[in-house]
């Protein structure tokens, strides 16, 4: 840990920098499996799917950016490579042939709720540790992705 004036406690500090390099991991996964669905997409949908594809990998950049600059905040290191986030991400692999429309929402949507559920259920974790300002970053993060999973859902009924 990096010497810093925070005043909350290196126990806690250090293990928020590994609750926040874990959702580093997994908002990066996410991004790069949303910019391959936006690139591949196929069918009928495509110029709204493409679109919509954009302004959610636009949104998770500025997730990856707070998360990231948070646990470097605490003292930590950010551990942001793409390397880094496939070896550390809980998500599942986007898997290869699901480019037509529907599909790729489908496979997509799935991500979100599980990135989201992991965010949420460490919500709680910062709260407890009492590391309100990680915990306040993370609603916002949930928040973000509760909107953008409502937006791939809309897209399933």
């Amino acid at each position: 840990m990096n010497a810093t004036r925070n005043d909350l406690p290196q126990a806690t500090r250090e293990q928020m920098v590994a609750l926040l390099n874990r959702h580093l991991a997994d908002l990066t996964d996410l991004y790069t499996q949303t910019k391959h669905a936006h690139w591949n997409v196929r069918g009928a949908q495509f110029a709204a799917l493409h679109k919509l594809y954009d302004e959610l990998a636009e949104a998770l950049e500025d997730y990856i950016d707070e998360v990231a600059e948070r646990a470097v905040q605490l003292g930590g290191e950010a551990r942001g490579t793409v390397r880094m986030a496939a070896a550390a991400s809980r998500l599942p692999e986007y898997p290869d042939g699901h480019y037509e429309g529907l599909a790729s929402v489908a496979a997509l949507a799935d991500r979100y709720a599980a990135a989201a559920k992991h965010v949420r259920a460490d919500v709680d974790v910062a709260t407890q540790a009492g590391d309100h300002d990680t915990a306040d970053l993370l609603i916002e993060v949930s928040r973000g992705l509760d909107k953008w999973l409502w937006f791939l859902e809309a897209h399933l009924r």
